[in-house]
């Protein structure tokens, strides 16, 4: 009993000596706090000199008590620049306890007067030094995605204060002349309640901003609405200058409910809802992109090695609802998957919800029924021919009762066909038997729709306007590449881009192509037989040649029925670029080696399918020879620059 008196003694003298050194340590900081604090600013000043060549001047710094500091100037100026950071007047707070166990907490912060300025010449500009990349340190460590993003939050979010009051203070950018202020004539937060006022100008663009709501930093939650003071639209700056992004909208939320560690994952729980927001850029869509109303509520779980957007949640147009996930791994290569889920939804909810400008020839659209949707894809870098990508749309009486501008009947009927060369009409083809130029299938050599079929899309005849496998292959090379270097392109999905839409290189036409396609095929709105005909009577066979029927006199001199194999199997290789036909001939007007071959090899293909006889190729060493007015434009002819008309072919004008 004396021995375990004795040890709870022992142990009790400890506890003392140990608070009595913190105390003392308290106490001696106390004493040289400002000491210290000049200590620090002068080790930061010259890592600011060695790492980023810029000079740290910071005046008068002092203590105020034990846990505020005071500073009357900073400035942060790159050498032979324009000065990056100044602040007239800080003064902040943070939590003692907090400090001495390593973790810098801020609890209030007061500005008065100062800026952020980022500026741009030709020379460089003052940011250059904190862009540079530092070198990777060679280390084996294993990357925790999930400890990564709990600590980078927790620091993030123990910088700000729960108490602000900021004025004065100003965000300007000098793009080579083109200048951006963000005034910030108040900035404040208090008792979790935040209120900002924001001037913006940007050449003739004045606009007041307001960001208000609940912020709790300490308890990671927030609901922050950011808006036009006016209740007008709020344009962002500065993206349509760098970008040609043109961005704007009337108000957005941002509710964060939850965030940190949850049985080793990170989780991030919330909303975020945007109203009235126009888009703009060139390779989006001609024209304006307008949502109307838009929400995302997501959850976020970032683990070891993966990062998820749960299936949980939900994408919110209009009336339209659509379950996403979104998934990245590092583990044995680099994993991606998307799935999306629309459930039962009717057809017309699904039309209005599409973005005015994003699906121009759907607007007016009217249908009935109802559909549901769902698509599976799943990418690793280390396995490409493994890609997964299933989709499937189950329709419920489902049917259109008034197109849009795409009125895809039309292709069962006569109509005047304008090509599109970089937004420049072409001349007016008629598709109908009144053009003598027209050719029905039945009279088009049966060699030449099975080599335009066996070159272009193989299954046409067979599949409802998109090829699966094709997709799926193109989207494991384009992924490898990181560009669009390969497409899935079918018939009716050239058909469509030619009949309806136009050659633009934007996401927009490329969105309403699928859909248009998927109710050409699905709605059986016109045969196979049907869109092979026009298909072969209005694509471009060469400059200012549309149609077969042109094509078989341009090249040959004959009717369609009339070409041989030998000629159908040219014509077939040519499609993809026809307008440069002349540059597979030689100044012999002999066939160029590469064209030879591949010829070869879609003959050999069409022998393997069956597709053709051994009889069909006798004869094929014959070498092929131009005989219509396309021979003249073979390089070194003296009648290159002559045009089509002057050479025997006559167009009729509709």
């Amino acid at each position: 009993m004396k021995r375990l008196n004795f040890s709870r003694k022992k142990i009790r003298t400890l506890g003392f000596s140990i608070l009595g050194i913190l105390v003392l340590a308290i106490v001696l900081g106390f004493a040289f706090r400002n000491a210290i604090l000049e200590q620090i600013i002068a080790k930061a000043a010259v890592k600011m000199q060695s790492d980023y060549q810029c000079e740290l001047v910071v005046k008068n710094p002092h203590f105020e008590g034990l846990n505020h500091i005071e500073i009357e100037g900073i400035s942060l100026t790159p050498h032979h620049a324009d000065t990056l950071v100044y602040v007239g007047h800080l003064r902040t707070g943070f939590n003692l306890w907090k400090l001495l166990t390593g973790t810098l907490q801020i609890t209030d912060l007061e500005i008065n007067r100062g800026y952020i300025q980022l500026v741009k010449t030709k020379n460089g500009s003052n940011f250059d030094a904190f862009l540079r990349k530092k070198e990777k340190q060679n280390t084996t460590t294993t990357l925790d995605y999930a400890e990564l993003a709990n600590r980078l939050s927790s620091r993030f979010l123990n910088l700000i204060p729960t108490q602000m009051e900021i004025t004065g203070f100003a965000l300007k950018i000098n793009d080579k002349g083109h200048k951006v202020h963000l005034d910030f004539t108040q900035l404040a937060l208090h008792n979790e309640q935040l209120k900002t006022a924001i001037q913006l100008t940007e050449g003739e663009i004045h606009q007041q901003w307001q960001l208000s709501g609940f912020a709790d930093p300490r308890n990671r939650k927030a609901d922050l609405i950011f808006k036009n003071q006016k209740n007008d639209t709020l344009v962002l700056p500065y993206l349509q200058h760098k970008f040609h992004l043109k961005t704007a909208f009337q108000s957005a939320r941002f509710h964060l409910d939850n965030m940190g560690m949850d049985s080793g994952d990170f989780h991030t729980d919330g909303f975020a809802s945007i109203q009235q927001l126009v888009l703009n850029h060139p390779k989006i869509a001609s024209k304006d992109v307008e949502v109307a109303n838009a929400r995302m509520d997501f959850h976020w779980i970032i683990g070891e090695r993966s990062i998820a957007l749960d299936s949980s949640s939900l994408l919110t147009l209009g009336k339209l609802k659509c379950r996403p996930y979104l998934f990245y791994e590092k583990e044995e290569g680099k994993t991606y998957a998307l799935q999306l889920h629309i459930p039962k939804t009717k057809a017309q909810d699904f039309i209005d919800a599409l973005p005015k400008g994003l699906f121009s020839h759907f607007e007016g659209m009217k249908t009935m029924g109802s559909f549901s949707y769902s698509l599976d894809f799943k990418y690793n870098d280390q396995k490409p021919n493994e890609v997964v990508f299933e989709n499937k749309l189950q329709p419920e009486g489902l049917k259109i009762v008034l197109y849009g501008a795409a009125d895809l009947s039309k292709i069962n009927t006569e109509f005047v066909y304008r090509a599109m060369e970089r937004g420049v009409p072409q001349r007016p083809i008629l598709v109908s038997i009144d053009n003598p130029m027209y050719t029905p299938l039945s009279e088009i050599s049966p060699y030449l729709q099975k080599c335009v079929l066996t070159s272009e899309d193989p299954s046409f005849m067979h599949h409802r306007g998109f090829i699966t496998e094709a997709f799926k292959q193109s989207i494991a090379k384009n992924i490898r590449t990181k560009k669009f270097a390969r497409g899935a392109s079918t018939i009716s999905m050239q058909l469509v881009k030619n009949v309806f839409l136009t050659r633009e290189k934007t996401l927009s036409r490329k969105l309403e192509e699928i859909l248009l396609v998927y109710i050409l095929e699905n709605q059986r709105i016109a045969t196979k037989e049907r869109m092979l005909e026009v298909y072969f009577n209005i694509i471009e066979w060469g400059p200012n040649v549309y149609g077969i029927g042109e094509a078989a006199q341009y090249y040959f001199q004959k009717r369609p029925s009339d070409l041989t194999l030998k000629e159908c199997l040219y014509l077939a290789t040519i499609v993809p670029k026809p307008k440069g036909f002349m540059y597979r001939f030689d100044s012999n007007r002999e066939q160029k080696k590469f064209a030879v071959q591949q010829q070869d090899f879609l003959a050999k293909l069409m022998l393997r399918r069956q597709l053709i006889t051994a009889e069909d190729t006798l004869g094929f060493h014959q070498p092929l020879h131009l005989t219509g007015p396309a021979q003249y434009r073979i390089k070194g002819n003296a009648t290159d620059s002559i045009s089509i008309d002057s050479l025997g072919i006559e167009f009729p004008e509709f």
